[in-house]
């Protein structure tokens, strides 16, 4: 998902985006939507959140080690 369409979500949630990484700002909405605020940490390239809109951004993050 492109970030101008994260940021778009944030502001459905009322975050402020500013200048947040992406990871950072996936964060916060999942923290904001009630969910785990788990965004890249699949290392091992395991989740059992298989419904997540981040899922396939969250797999490939964690692979390239995208820092939250």
């Amino acid at each position: 998902m492109k970030l101008e369409e994260v940021r778009a979500i944030a502001k459905t949630y009322g975050i402020t985006p500013g200048k947040l990484p992406k990871p950072g700002l996936i964060k916060l909405i999942q923290s904001a939507e009630g969910s785990f605020d788990c965004f890249a940490s699949a290392q091992n390239g395991e989740c059992d959140q298989t419904s997540c809109l981040w899922r396939d951004d969250c797999f490939d993050a964690a692979q390239q080690g995208e820092p939250s």
